[in-house]
């Protein structure tokens, strides 16, 4: 790990532990409550991790470029249940010294649903399941959006308030997903922690893994660095938030991906727009 990486680890822990606590990750809405975050989110990317972890440039110096502007929305069902789903619009683009290709339109599109198991003085346990829905683009563009099959998952969700030892949450979780067609399954991992700052500005830290289970088509390229079949993948996710109101907020992330094995080597810039219902 850089030292970089490890000044920012050590800044969001800092932070958590001068600050009261805020909630994610495990916790669902209340009923009829509602999160809904509006992101525009630049990934730029010059390099690949080759099927070593290393780093290298990309065929032809090339460079890929997603802009996309996505809704994520969670609406409580009931105290247990919240349904989840996001939809991205995207222009990405894909250049080198011998060609570019530039595809617009709507990417994969979530749709999911996270129930509250149990909660007790220890924490909170919860289960999520996923679909990935690819039906809004054309998977065979010569720069497709995504693969253009469907991904189900299943997700085990842990979240704990530390205001006992720290002021703030940690929040992690462990999940599978399976890929129709040609794309291996993955197993998904994330840890996560957050915390408010003051009243208004909060901070949050997640590291978000994908590891292929190499049981995928060995097809490894089509146009997309993003869309290999079979890769693994760790991102580093910082971001600061400030509340406006108690129901309006925004957000800037910045997240970088730390390792990986035969993918895009980039980093996510992202602002976003945020409404939650206030709590009673």
């Amino acid at each position: 790990m850089t030292k970089t990486v490890r000044s920012l680890f050590a800044t969001a822990l800092l932070m958590t532990a001068g600050a009261t606590s805020c909630l994610a990750g495990a916790w669902t809405q209340p009923e009829n409550g509602i999160y809904d975050k509006l992101g525009v989110n630049i990934y730029y990317a010059s390099k690949n991790f080759d099927r070593n972890g290393n780093r290298a440039e990309m065929p032809g110096n090339g460079t890929f470029r997603d802009f996309n502007l996505t809704n994520y929305i969670e609406y409580g069902l009931t105290r247990e249940l919240t349904l989840i789903n996001s939809i991205p619009f995207k222009v990405i683009n894909n250049s080198s010294t011998t060609e570019a290709n530039t595809t617009t339109g709507v990417g994969d599109i979530d749709l999911a649903a996270r129930y509250k198991l149990t909660e007790g003085g220890w924490g909170l346990l919860s289960t999520q399941a996923l679909i990935k829905i690819p039906w809004a683009y054309d998977s065979n563009a010569r720069l497709p959006l995504g693969n253009g099959q469907g991904d189900y998952e299943g997700k085990l969700l842990y979240g704990c308030s530390l205001w006992r030892y720290l002021p703030g949450y940690v929040n992690l979780e462990l999940g599978y997903r399976y890929r129709a067609g040609g794309p291996a399954d993955e197993f998904k991992y994330l840890v996560e922690f957050g915390s408010d700052i003051t009243k208004s500005l909060y901070t949050r830290l997640k590291l978000d893994g994908t590891m292929s289970m190499d049981n995928g088509a060995r097809f490894d390229y089509s146009g997309n660095p993003t869309t290999t079949n079979n890769y693994d993948l760790g991102k580093l996710e910082v971001t600061v938030g400030y509340k406006i109101t108690p129901s309006w907020g925004v957000e800037l992330t910045y997240g970088p991906a730390l390792y990986g094995q035969n993918t895009a080597a980039g980093a996510t810039y992202s602002f976003a727009l945020f409404y939650q219902t206030p709590s009673p």
